[in-house]
């Protein structure tokens, strides 16, 4: 995994956890700063060539969501957010704001390695720059970008036109959490903000045609409070 010569930054002000996730990254031979401030992040941001951020959003000088949007005004980078429990809001308002994915403490070194592991891949995906051949497929599900054609365990599958915008959607950003809101504004486009209830019943509609059992979906998972993940393997 360490190929790469990533760089990570972790911003955390509680040195134990801080210092957990440093020994995880060092034990994977991840390349890692670490800062304890928002602001010493952005000193380390602005002079060093960093590939990933580890965010705790209660940072002592500066909102951990005020970070997020100055990194987003220049660059892509995987922002990963770490997070108390009970934060659901603040987890959907991170993610709208181009967070890539969050863990919720207490979280063990196996899941944040795998959190990072899926966003380095979407991150060398895009740098490597060729035009992907358009197939995405996850488990027995498959998504021709190309002809705009779903597959289920190697059968075409008819899907409306939301169903399939949802779904390539969701396969455009594989592995990350979508909120709600993020889905209302990029499938049916401004102004839909607040209408979960249309996104539930297409939802419905797709998981009935993609999952086998749709009460037990194997690949778009519900993150309770926040929106909607497809599972990336």
């Amino acid at each position: 995994m360490n190929h790469h010569n990533e760089c990570l930054l972790v911003v955390e002000d509680d040195k134990q956890i801080r210092n957990f996730i440093c020994y995880a990254l060092h034990t994977q031979g991840l390349g890692h700063i670490a800062a304890s401030t928002g602001q010493g992040a952005l000193s380390i941001l602005i002079s060093e060539q960093v590939d990933l951020m580890l965010l705790d959003l209660g940072l002592p000088d500066l909102d951990g969501m005020e970070l997020i949007k100055k990194v987003r005004q220049w660059s892509e980078m995987p922002i990963i957010v770490v997070s108390a429990r009970d934060q659901d809001k603040e987890k959907a308002t991170a993610l709208d704001l181009g967070a890539d994915d969050y863990l919720t403490k207490p979280f063990s070194a196996t899941e944040l390695l795998a959190r990072i592991r899926v966003a380095l891949r979407h991150l060398y995906r895009q740098n490597s720059g060729s035009k992907a051949r358009q197939i995405l497929s996850v488990g027995q599900l498959q998504i021709d970008l190309d002809k705009r054609l779903v597959y289920v365990d190697g059968k075409e599958t008819h899907v409306t036109p939301m169903e399939y915008k949802l779904l390539a959607l969701f396969f455009k950003n594989m592995g990350k959490v979508l909120t709600t809101k993020q889905i209302l504004k990029e499938v049916w486009g401004v102004g839909y903000g607040s209408d979960t209830q249309a996104l539930r019943a297409l939802m419905a509609g797709l998981r009935r045609k993609i999952e086998k059992n749709p009460a037990k979906p194997r690949y778009i998972l519900t993150e309770i409070g926040v929106g909607y993940r497809l599972v990336d393997e």
